[in-house]
């Protein structure tokens, strides 16, 4: 474990703190005046490896050997020139931390870091990190890189061995439901409440699709049936050609049957503390991986038979309440825009025509309800 510390006065600024993977939500903006809960489990950090935030840069003003050396192989409309490294946190988790009255910006219902930093270590008064809780925003607090260090607080060793082994996840990790209550800020009604499609599910479905798209090779692809194929079939319908020989993309992972030796694509999961896709042995070891998180991969591999409605109080492990089941979303399945675009562009695929018309032609595509 780990406790970051201000690098101007080295007084700690976190809790103890565990690395995991950053959530491929991370950056998501979802819908509009949506009330979004926190990103990270408290007691844990990630850390977003490419810049990210401001200031920007617009592509025009970038030289496309610099962009490609950043990973990004087709133009965007701007490129973060923030330092590497950001380090997300649950609000909950930050200690000796006070607001910047100067930096409240905004949009509408809360902070975002336009203005840059808005929170400052409370010692020495050094600007340390951005808090998150605008609307349709994951909220977090972002530790500015060069504003704090990394300090152990436990042996290595100790932190290598609480990497959970696959059967361990299996076994005790957190499948994340497809469906869940979404909530909006105050209206002049109050608050509003409506089931729909998880945008957990949303965002993994748009770096999936970017994956998928990117290894399809101009041809047809096909996913398993049931949840699978309700995420992702209408789109790649929609965005491939239907003619010639399909190719397969089937779910793979532990618990599951090895793949088959035709296989062209493999979903698998991702580490939930490492951010490692698992890799497939035997004939299917050369098929193309496509990452999911755990807690969507492992929902749609092994798909629970109700989801159970929120309760109040504590129920035994293992035990639903007696209630009717989540009612379905009210539209079809539609990947994140944002997510996916994201992801393409760092694909050096999307330098193809036919991915470069779909980035192209993303906002018709959201509007003909794909995303």
């Amino acid at each position: 474990m780990f406790v970051f510390v201000c690098a101007g006065c080295d007084a700690g600024l976190t809790v103890p703190l565990s690395p995991v993977e950053l959530p491929v939500h991370a950056h998501q903006k979802y819908g509009n005046g949506i009330q979004l809960p926190v990103l990270m489990e408290p007691g844990t950090f990630a850390v977003e490896p490419e810049p990210w935030g401001p200031p920007w840069r617009r592509w025009e003003e970038v030289d496309p050997d610099e962009a490609a050396a950043r990973g990004i192989h087709v133009p965007v409309h701007a490129v973060s020139d923030g330092a590497p490294g950001a380090i997300a946190i649950a609000p909950g988790d930050t200690r000796g931390t006070v607001l910047l009255p100067g930096r409240g910006g905004g949009y509408c219902c809360g902070l975002d870091w336009g203005d840059g930093p808005n929170m400052a270590c409370e010692a020495c008064g050094l600007p340390v990190a951005s808090r998150i809780d605008d609307c349709s925003l994951w909220q977090a607090v972002w530790f500015a890189p060069d504003a704090v260090h990394r300090l152990p607080v436990a042996p290595a060793d100790d932190a290598e061995s609480d990497v959970s082994s696959w059967a361990e996840l299996l076994e005790e990790g957190r499948a994340t439901p497809p469906v869940e209550p979404i909530t909006s800020w105050a209206s002049l009604r109050g608050l509003d409440h409506w089931w729909s499609w998880s945008p957990r599910w949303e965002a993994a479905a748009g770096r999936a699709l970017a994956h998928l798209l990117a290894a399809a090779d101009g041809r047809p692809v096909t996913v398993p049936g049931g949840l699978a194929a309700e995420v992702f079939q209408r789109a790649l319908d929609a965005l491939l050609p239907a003619a010639g020989p399909a190719r397969r993309a089937v779910l793979a992972g532990p618990g599951l049957p090895a793949p088959d030796a035709d296989a062209d694509m493999v979903l698998v999961p991702t580490h939930p503390q490492t951010g490692v896709p698992w890799s497939p042995a035997g004939p299917a070891a050369s098929a193309y991986r496509v990452p999911l998180p755990f807690g969507v991969w492992k929902w749609m591999a092994f798909p629970e038979r109700q989801l159970g409605l929120p309760a109040s109080g504590t129920m035994p492990d293992g035990v639903l309440r007696d209630d009717p089941p989540a009612p379905r979303p009210d539209h079809l399945f539609r990947a994140d825009a944002g997510t996916f675009h994201h992801t393409l562009v760092r694909l050096l695929a999307a330098r193809g025509p036919r991915l470069r018309e779909i980035l192209d032609n993303l906002t018709d595509h959201m509007r003909a309800g794909l995303f």
